[in-house]
């Protein structure tokens, strides 16, 4: 079987606009991540307690999981309008790390045309980076939704 999809460019702009004293001090910048074949845009309500909600993973794909070495371009928005959840980013050697992620904000992951997706992508110490095995996620006082985006290759 043949494919009809068409490889495309994701193109990511991040921009800032805030003018102090008269004078706008925003700026806006551009990310294009070019060849992307693979998309999966969905909204997960996370509860109290800890649910994984991204793996990835040498050479199986399912709901939910994604070719570690395809990755280009994840986003986590947190679409409550009060409450934080906290997002635990864990390597396959048992390094993780968190972070919190307050109501309307966004965790951004991206990896360049001539990275390896997330291979070789974190580490807590800085001493040897390793794969991004699972991103977990836990609400603070109630559920909230993410909205969660991922292109790959």
């Amino acid at each position: 079987m043949t494919s009809t999809i068409s490889n495309a460019t994701l193109t990511v702009t991040l921009t800032e606009a805030v003018t102090l004293n008269g004078t706008a001090q925003g700026s806006t910048n551009t990310l294009s991540l070019p060849n992307i074949d693979e998309i999966s845009k969905r909204i997960v309500t996370v509860p109290t307690s800890e649910k994984s909600i991204i793996s990835f993973h040498a050479s199986d794909i399912g709901p939910g999981t994604f070719l570690e070495g395809d990755v280009r371009y994840v986003r986590i928005t947190n679409k409550d309008d009060a409450n934080f959840v906290i997002l635990n980013i864990e390597g396959d050697a048992s390094t993780d790390f968190s972070v919190r992620l307050d109501a309307g904000v966004s965790y951004i992951i991206a990896s360049t045309i001539d990275g390896t997706g997330v291979v070789d992508y974190i580490d807590i110490t800085g001493a040897t980076l390793e794969d991004m095995a699972t991103i977990k996620a836990t609400a603070d006082t109630s559920a909230v939704d993410l909205e969660i985006f991922v292109a790959s290759v």
